[in-house]
């Protein structure tokens, strides 16, 4: 009986492992040419004014420069680097606030597309003048306050030590 149930079990669990893959290789689509194509830009959002990094795919033509186009920053070209193609740009420090479509070329024809969002903050103004800590002093009152403490307790556990001793005669 024992040995029914056991392979009934080891078989229902085989059908759920068969329909999971049968499932699973149903659904995952062959990978086709020009789908490795893609341009990110990072820090994204940036600050005018900061660098941003730009890494990009030309598929299989990753060996070779391409070019990148945006009005955020202008043309820059991209070198291969590890399997990919990356530059560096700096933004302009006066450039606009807004959403800038990012642009990639590629020298077998392929393009791809991002968008980088340029985000203009005015610099924070200085702080109040509060004096930077300056007034505090090397060891501080908190130091003599412990220290006058430990004293004062110690003067009335004197005091308490010689009454009882006196108490007594």
């Amino acid at each position: 009986m024992r040995g029914l149930v056991a392979h009934r079990a080891r078989s229902a669990v085989l059908s759920v492992l068969g329909l999971v893959a049968a499932f699973v290789l149903m659904t995952v689509g062959p990978a086709r040419a020009g789908e490795n194509v893609f341009v990110e830009v990072t820090p994204n959002p940036a600050q005018a004014g900061s660098r941003v990094n730009i890494r990009a795919s030309c598929d299989n033509a990753n060996n070779r420069q391409a070019e990148v186009n945006s009005d955020a920053f202008g043309r820059v070209i991209l070198r291969p680097d590890n399997g990919f193609l990356t530059g560096a740009v700096t933004i302009p420090g006066n450039k606009q606030a807004g959403d800038f479509p990012v642009d990639l070329r590629c020298a077998n024809g392929q393009r791809a597309s991002t968008v980088l969002t340029v985000l203009n903050m005015a610099s924070p103004s200085k702080g109040p003048a509060t004096g930077g800590g300056g007034t505090a002093g090397g060891r501080g009152a908190g130091s003599l306050l412990l220290v006058g403490g430990l004293v004062a307790v110690a003067v009335v556990a004197g005091v308490g030590a010689r009454r009882r001793t006196g108490s007594r005669f």
